[in-house]
């Protein structure tokens, strides 16, 4: 299993054992970027995050075509977020979040509390190898935590391992421009270790995610841009590190939230949706 090395997930736990409430309102219940349909002209308070939050996961589980009834797995489950959207928006749902870091799994089992009808299992263990048996869910999301996984290409044949025949993998992540990937290549020998994100890689272009589907077989069934939906993130963090206090330097938080922040601006880093279908047959 490999190791839990994420010091903003570190920070974002003080925090909330603390009682932060600006933190706890805007992190307590997803750990990813938010979703504006219309992104607002001033810096989003915690309330607001929280919410573009939650929209993001709607957007990412909607791509994969959740309905109610189905059996669902949340990989990379962070806090239990989609997992609670889903288990408060849908009925006779069978779901299951799944984590690497048995910390956020606690707070996920502490929060999240199966609706009538509904059911919920948190599972400790590694995306790129599932503890589950072969066509066991209809579908597989990951929401903003693909770049964590030490292996795509892995988790992609984890992922069509458990779906059933016609069943979807939905994921969001950092998608580069290709020209970028070789500059990204060099720029990480360079970067901070292990980095206030902790091991991140973003070096996987849209033709890249395309070819891996190819050749696993998945049938592409969404390829959707939201970069300019999620800029107004980037001036929540900002925003919210100043007001915290944040040691930029120690954390090297301000040197790599800046880096995304020019390339998503630039639309050298895209912000994107992806679905793909396991076929019937």
């Amino acid at each position: 299993m490999h190791p839990v090395n994420l010091p903003y997930f570190d920070l974002i736990l003080k925090a909330l054992a603390a009682g932060d409430i600006p933190i706890t309102t805007a992190f307590g219940r997803h750990i990813h970027w938010g979703y504006w349909p219309e992104p607002p002209r001033h810096t989003p308070t915690p309330e607001e995050f929280a919410q573009a939050a939650e929209q993001l996961t709607h957007e990412v589980y909607n791509a994969g075509l959740v309905t109610p009834g189905q059996r669902v797995l949340d990989a990379g489950c962070g806090f239990g977020g989609a997992i609670a959207s889903l288990n408060e928006n849908l009925t006779g749902m069978d779901l299951t979040g799944l984590n690497i870091d048995p910390r956020q799994l606690a707070q996920a089992q502490a929060k999240v509390t199966p609706a009538p009808g509904n059911n919920i299992q948190w599972v400790e263990g590694d995306a790129c190898a599932l503890p589950f048996p072969d066509a066991s869910f209809d579908r597989v999301l990951a929401v903003e935590c693909i770049f964590h996984f030490p292996d795509r290409r892995q988790f992609f044949q984890e992922a069509w391992r458990v779906l059933k025949p016609g069943g979807y993998l939905a994921l969001s992540d950092f998608v580069p421009q290709l020209w970028l990937i070789p500059f990204l290549e060099l720029g990480s020998a360079f970067q901070f270790k292990p980095g206030f994100y902790g091991g991140v890689n973003v070096r996987y272009a849209v033709e890249n995610y395309r070819a891996l589907a190819a050749d696993l077989g998945f049938k592409p069934h969404l390829e959707r841009d939201i970069t300019q939906n999620t800029l107004p993130t980037y001036d929540f963090l900002f925003d919210l590190g100043g007001k915290k206090g944040i040691d930029w330097s120690q954390w090297s938080a301000f040197y790599q939230t800046l880096q995304i922040t020019l390339a998503s601006r630039l639309h050298w880093i895209k912000y994107m949706v992806l679905a793909y279908q396991k076929p019937e047959n």
